[in-house]
């Protein structure tokens, strides 16, 4: 009954007796909503120059690129040292005290990743609802990825991996959604170079601090400073301490590319997506806030995935080189003891 060739006959014939518009695929619905929705607000509020008011003469396309992107200093939304404002306009570096939408911003992205991990923890059952089955999902394949690429070593730093993962994640995903970026009071976290630091940072605290607990103060400075070299000769020793200090500088590099790279891919893919609606209508756009997507995921994870590789090479010990357990074995104290086989019956 169930492969009866009348009744499949019957239902593909139900299926095509639909009208013509139910057929249409979802998005491209959404599509020509998007289209007739830009071409309506064109009409209705055409682009002002920034700083100007509704109605001002808008050259094309200068005008309209301009209207849509924020550039790279963020904009402070409360100022906590009147005495000593953030400069409008520029870029620089230094210390002031102020929350600027970035920050704002990510406090609201923090808040909503928590309120979703406690609702979905919170009363853990064995038949697991929607939201516990996604969390759950969600864990289970961060954790197996870390695995897979750093063995059974990488599973006590899962948590953190995947707590850099699924902030960045939706801090990245947060420019997408159209009021951030288009007030002044919000605006995508990683798109700010401050932000992009401040995770690098912690970042960088951690897997040094884990790299100090695993090996103590000496064995893990012993990878920067192998002064034990000296004893197969000055020269080894002096060819291992400048390799040493190479690896000490890009210890330190490590953090500026964590948060460069971060930062370059998601202000450059808002700058090109922002230049994209400015000059085009509709198609364009949506195709590439699809790519703006992948791309956003693939930067959380290259952040994520190098936090905990840079964490797994902190905890290995240094200071027992191959040549140390090839001298022992020469000296007759091998590393590993032969097994006596049992004599065959």
């Amino acid at each position: 009954m169930a492969n009866d060739p009348e009744m499949e006959t019957v239902a593909t014939d139900a299926t095509d007796a639909r009208p013509a518009w139910r057929r249409v695929h979802p998005l491209v619905w959404l599509v020509l909503a998007v289209v007739v929705l830009d071409v309506i607000a064109f009409f209705v509020a055409p682009p002002f120059p920034k700083g100007g008011a509704p109605g001002d003469t808008c050259p094309y396309p200068v005008c309209y690129i301009n209207g849509t992107l924020e550039f790279p200093p963020p904009h402070v939304v409360w100022q906590l040292d009147p005495a000593n404002p953030l400069p409008t306009g520029q870029l620089v570096i230094g210390f002031n005290v102020s929350i600027t939408n970035t920050i704002l911003t990510m406090w609201i992205v923090m808040a909503g990743v928590l309120a979703v991990a406690i609702l979905a923890t919170h009363a853990m059952r064995d038949v697991p609802g929607r939201l516990q089955n996604l969390a759950e999902f969600t864990y289970e394949s961060l954790h197996g990825f870390a695995i897979g690429l750093g063995g059974a070593g990488a599973a006590k730093y899962v948590p953190i991996y995947a707590a850099f993962f699924l902030l960045i994640l939706f801090c990245n995903w947060s420019g997408l959604i159209p009021p951030v970026g288009r007030i002044e009071e919000l605006r995508a976290p990683t798109s700010d170079v401050n932000i992009t630091i401040g995770l690098a940072l912690v970042s960088f605290a951690y897997f040094e601090l884990q790299g100090f607990r695993a090996n103590g103060v000496r064995g893990y400075l012993s990878k920067f400073f192998p002064v034990y070299e000296f004893k197969h000769g000055a020269g080894a020793g002096l060819i291992a301490v400048f390799v040493g200090l190479v690896e000490l500088m890009l210890e330190f590099v490590k953090p500026v590319t964590l948060a460069m790279r971060l930062f370059g891919n998601i202000y450059g893919g808002e700058v090109a997506l922002g230049v994209l609606i400015a000059l085009t209508i509709g198609v364009i756009p949506i195709a590439m806030y699809s790519l703006e997507l992948l791309l956003t995921t693939v930067q959380a994870l290259i952040f994520s995935v190098l936090t905990l590789m840079f964490t797994l090479a902190a905890v290995e010990s240094h200071h027992r080189e191959e040549g140390e357990l090839g001298e022992e074995a020469v000296n007759g104290r091998p590393a590993r003891q032969p097994v006596d086989l049992p004599a065959a019956a």
